[in-house]
């Protein structure tokens, strides 16, 4: 199977890490759109959509704040956020159930487990996480404590790898505002902090 996929180098690395299929053949997008199996748009919520031009392909791309029903035909979706491609599974959204198999596939192909989300904004973990985040803004306004001893309490006290503010940091803290503000649209649970706001400059 032929893939053709754009990435940043840091996402590059990571998959070019992973137990890829003997099968698979990659090539990475530079602005020229080529001949392939499926398609893979890891920037398409940060830059102009890539290949737009491309029909009756598979295209899984990177979308957090839309869902399937706003997206092309045969558009499915994943979190690429950084700190979640370097994990052995992989959410995939889909409004097209003819296509899970072979989207399973892909994603299999380039050694990710693949765990199927329902198509919601933001799908499940980047909601949890956001979610933490925002809570840890909170409570940074109320002045429980810093963001390091924050940080600290939650990797002892959960276990987790990464603080809140770690988190924010790693996978861009304006990610984490324009996905909460979305979800705040239909929930107020996810009405971001002010600070948080703030802080990403929004």
């Amino acid at each position: 199977m032929h893939i053709q996929i754009r990435a940043s180098e840091e996402q590059k690395a990571v998959l070019l890490e992973k137990n890829l299929n003997a099968d698979f053949k990659i090539s990475w997008y530079n602005n020229e759109i080529i001949e392939a199996d499926a398609y893979i748009d890891l920037l398409f919520e940060l830059e102009n959509p890539a290949f737009v031009e491309v029909n009756e392909k598979p295209i899984i791309v990177h979308a957090l704040l839309k869902t399937g029903n706003q997206l092309p035909n045969k558009y499915a979706r994943i979190n690429a956020w950084n700190g979640f491609l370097e994990k052995d599974k992989i959410e995939l959204a889909t409004i097209h159930q003819d296509l899970k198999l072979q989207l399973e596939t892909i994603l299999k192909g380039l050694g990710f487990e693949v765990v199927f989300v329902p198509d919601i904004i933001g799908l499940v973990a980047p909601r949890a996480i956001s979610m933490i985040i925002n809570e840890a803004y909170f409570g940074l306004e109320d002045e429980i404590s810093s963001k390091k001893d924050i940080d600290t309490a939650m990797k002892l006290g959960t276990n987790y790898p990464f603080g809140p503010f770690e988190w924010a940091e790693k996978i861009g803290l304006s990610n984490i505002a324009n996905l909460l503000i979305e979800l705040a649209k239909t929930d107020t649970r996810y009405t971001p902090s002010t600070l948080l706001l703030k802080e990403a400059k929004l």
